[in-house]
Parts: C-alpha cells; sequence; structure tokens
C-alpha cells in the first residue's frame, strides 16, 4: 500500500514566485520612468544651451520663442540675463 501526502508547498512557491515577478517589473517600470524622467531634464538643459548660443549669434525672434517656451520666461530682457550664465 502506497501513502501519499499533499503538502502546500507548491501553493507558496508559487505565491513567492509570482511575489518576486510582480517586485521585479515594478523595480523596472520605477527605474526606466526615472531614466526618463532624468533624461528629459539633460535634454532641456542642452536644448537651452544651444539655443543660447544660437541667440548669442543671431537674434532672430524664433530664437527668443524657443527660449520663451523652454525657460517660461516673456521678456526679452529677462531671456537674456538667463542666457548669459549659459553663455560664460
Amino acid at each position: 500500500m502506497k501513502l501519499e501526502l499533499k503538502t502546500e508547498n507548491d501553493k507558496h512557491t508559487k505565491w513567492l514566485s509570482n511575489f518576486f515577478r510582480v517586485s521585479f517589473t515594478f523595480a523596472l517600470i520605477i527605474i526606466f520612468c526615472d531614466t526618463v524622467l532624468k533624461l528629459g531634464v539633460i535634454s532641456r538643459h542642452y536644448q537651452i544651451e544651444y539655443n543660447c548660443s544660437l541667440l548669442s549669434v543671431e537674434t532672430s525672434q524664433s530664437n527668443f520663442r524657443e527660449l520663451s517656451k523652454l525657460s517660461k520666461l516673456k521678456s526679452k530682457q529677462k531671456i537674456w540675463e538667463f542666457c548669459r550664465e549659459f553663455i560664460e
């Protein structure tokens, strides 16, 4: 006669596996979102620096508009003062 006992180790192993899978997925999502946000900040900084360099060479209305969008400044005087930090 053969006696078999069913244990619930299988349920615990499956639950633990799912827990680690979900935790790993959330960690990857958080790391990815953080990287995207940091790349956005870096990209914005280089766009501002590039447009300030363009503005120092050629003072066109389109350069002022682009810098106004990026820096949220409205007056040309404030944009010039803002760009002096990047040009120096």
